[in-house]
């Protein structure tokens, strides 16, 4: 994985999971990597898969059992809640792009009409 220098890596990992979960390539209740396993895979610090897991934890999206491992949630209305989260940020970023261009909704519509 190629990182940006403008966010960071812990969040580009973060992201890239979540990604994963709902392309369905990691399924829901799976056991995810170990956290040194995590920082081979993406090349980064054990201290920031650590975090890696903190945070996914603390958005609910996996949970830890003591001595074996760490799991994707089984919540399906948690994977859709994110999924709907990343969409929303995904076309602020787009809209926020779009209009520093200077193009106008009625542009942005039919550029997505004739592209999609």
């Amino acid at each position: 994985m190629d990182f940006s220098n403008n966010i960071p890596i812990y969040i580009q990992v973060i992201d890239d999971i979540k990604m994963n979960i709902i392309k369905g390539n990691i399924g829901l209740g799976e056991k995810l990597p170990s956290g040194r396993d995590l920082a081979i895979q993406y090349k980064i610090n054990p201290n920031t898969a650590s975090r890696v897991y903190r945070e996914l934890e603390m958005n609910e999206i996996c949970f830890t059992k003591r001595g074996l491992g760490t799991y994707v949630t089984e919540d399906k209305n948690k994977i859709a809640e994110m999924k709907e989260d990343m969409f929303k940020n995904m076309t602020q970023d787009f809209i926020m792009g779009m209009k520093s261009l200077g193009f106008e909704k009625e542009d942005v519509i039919n550029i997505l009409k004739k592209e999609y």
